[in-house]
């Protein structure tokens, strides 16, 4: 069963077709997934204080209801540190269609994995678990198994993956925190359970894991 918070944000949302990405990280967040520290806003100098605030460089996002695809309108902007970059881009973003806010938040380094599910006509929803980032198109190295899934599950979905070693650890290389993954796949298999009909699909692309933590970078919920 859906819970308040879980439902006023799909039902708001519904018109739309689909939920913007402070409303869906929200939303992870809200079922024990790990966000990003972020802001939502259109002023300026709040990004600036936050920027100092957060010591990390930060990544900027254009939010509008008519830009689904950000990668196509040059509307994500990564590694900024410095004041002056993130004015000059936050006035970029902000004269895109629709855009009346900017998503402020922490840059977090690691490992990139996706994690989605699909609401599947034959099989109801089912979760995709693979290597992410940029060279999920290219390696199209994934594992899908149906909902719900348990701890024992999403072993078998990382030791399936012909890159499993960039995950496990690879010749020094320290691999990533697999309780923290386990956990966090396991919490959004749940959740996907809990839309019941209401999605058609969810990605989150990236995961940003490292041997402590697993991070949810970015998040697009179709409806």
């Amino acid at each position: 069963m859906l819970n308040d918070k879980t439902e006023l944000i799909l039902n708001q949302s519904k018109d739309l077709g689909w939920v913007l990405e402070p409303d869906a990280k929200q939303l992870m967040a809200h079922h024990g997934l790990e966000i990003p520290k972020f802001i939502l806003t259109g002023n300026i100098q709040m990004g600036r204080e936050f920027l100092k605030s957060i010591r990390t460089p930060v990544v900027v996002k254009a939010v509008s209801e008519k830009i689904i695809h950000k990668t196509e309108f040059n509307a994500v902007v990564t590694h900024i540190s410095d004041p002056d970059q993130l004015t000059e881009q936050m006035q970029r973003l902000l004269t895109l269609d629709g855009c009346s806010q900017v998503l402020v938040e922490e840059m977090i380094h690691g490992i990139e994995v996706i994690v989605g599910a699909k609401n599947d006509y034959q099989f109801g929803p089912v979760i995709v678990f693979g290597i992410g980032g940029t060279s999920v198109e290219i390696y199209n190295d994934t594992a899908i198994r149906m909902a719900p899934l348990k701890a024992a599950d999403v072993t078998s979905m990382v030791q399936s993956l012909k890159g499993k070693e960039i995950l496990t650890g690879f010749r020094g290389a320290a691999g990533i925190n697999m309780a923290a993954l386990t956990d966090s796949m396991v919490k959004f298999s749940d959740l996907i359970m809990t839309f019941g009909d209401q999605f058609d699909s969810v990605d989150l692309n990236p995961v940003i894991c490292t041997p402590d933590r697993c991070v949810v970078a970015d998040a697009r919920i179709i409806l």
